[in-house]
């Protein structure tokens, strides 16, 4: 039996029960029902909701916890939030520009000698807003549905050996900063630039900077420890043998060395609403430094320095980022005047596509 979003709603603690609306807001809140009920019928094992807006919280969820089962997924559980995680790590890294500790236009060979060809042309701004050209060290690896993505399941990455893997192929484009291509491995190597600069690991300036800070109790950087530690939904990868029907495998526990500094980050959707509020709040960053987050590198795209932007359906620009995490997606965005905030997570089941009936429930969540 697959759980609708008003069913999880009953069952889970801090859902709609918990959350007194308007009644004329009562409506809206039932499309967001239908949506996610819609995303779960077509694309997802599961999914769950946050928004905050000016009538209070409200959280929903829809599908199931886990294949098999009829446990309803947790409005408040944990997720990998996949490249969601760059906006953290850009914000340390602009916010040790502030403190004069390093300079987004300094080259990756000033902190990182001859660790990617071409690095005394390539600057910590080509890496934080994909403009470096650098191959992505994710199409070096076999991925789902191909069985071989399995076998590197439990193995621990280093950033390191991931760049030289990226850099054995040659660059997207040259000459940096002329064109816009998403690339994981620009982030593999800020990290290293973040320890590199304070003697402490990417994780531990996370945590110190911004978890703490802000009491973002259920975010956390593993490492290398392949379990999420609080309640969650669990998380799949087809996979296709032989020839034959692909088939979803668990894929909730792994290495997640495997994302590093790129989106090896797990959250919750309360917490990452918080996180992105207060960014675009000030309470990160400087207006001047989010003045350039905010900035593109490229005209054509809407990503900035680890952020970026979408214009809704109702002409609202929101801010954040989303995240793929291959068993995990997730979207977090906020209105500029932090008045709303909408998280959204998945547990894709790959039957289609998810972007647009996720851009029409944030549509929805905004504009409604």
């Amino acid at each position: 039996m697959l759980l609708t979003a008003t069913t999880a709603l009953a069952v889970v603690a801090g859902s709609a029960a918990a959350f007194a609306a308007p009644e004329e807001k009562k409506a809206e809140r039932g499309g967001l029902h239908e949506q996610l009920d819609g995303i779960t019928a077509d694309s997802a094992v599961g999914a769950l909701m946050e928004v905050r807006d000016e009538d209070g919280v409200w959280r929903g969820s829809s599908g199931v916890a886990e294949l098999g089962t009829e446990r309803a997924v947790p409005a408040r559980g944990q997720f990998r939030v996949g490249s969601v995680t760059k906006t953290f790590v850009a914000t340390v890294v602009l916010q040790l520009a502030g403190e004069g500790r390093l300079r987004l236009d300094d080259t990756v060979d000033s902190w990182l000698p001859g660790a990617v060809p071409d690095g005394d042309r390539i600057t910590l701004r080509h890496l934080l807003n994909h403009t470096s050209g650098l191959y992505d060290f994710k199409k070096t690896l076999p991925m789902p549905p191909n069985p071989e993505f399995l076998d590197d399941r439990w193995r621990t990455w280093t950033a390191t050996e991931q760049v030289e893997r990226a850099v054995a192929n040659p660059p997207t484009f040259e000459p940096p900063g002329s064109a816009y291509a998403y690339s994981n491995t620009g982030y593999l190597l800020l990290g290293q630039v973040i320890e590199k600069a304070t003697g402490r690991s990417y994780g531990t300036e996370i945590e110190r900077r911004i978890i703490q800070p802000l009491r973002l109790r259920g975010t956390y950087l593993p490492g290398t420890s392949p379990g999420i530690r609080g309640p969650h939904p669990h998380g799949y990868v087809p996979i296709q043998k032989d020839g034959g029907k692909p088939r979803l495998v668990d894929y909730t526990e792994m290495n997640p060395s495997l994302f590093g500094a790129g989106g090896e980050m797990i959250s919750t959707a309360k917490d990452l609403n918080r996180f992105v509020a207060a960014l675009l709040g000030g309470r990160l960053l400087p207006d001047r430094l989010l003045d350039a987050m905010k900035t593109p590198g490229v005209e054509t795209k809407k990503y900035g320095l680890g952020l970026a932007w979408r214009d809704t359906s109702c002409g609202i620009r929101v801010y954040g980022n989303d995240g793929d995490a291959l068993s995990y997606q997730s979207w977090s965005f906020t209105t500029e005047d932090q008045r709303r905030q909408v998280t959204v997570a998945l547990t894709p089941d790959f039957r289609g596509d998810t972007d647009d009936a996720v851009d029409a429930l944030l549509d929805e969540a905004f504009c409604g």
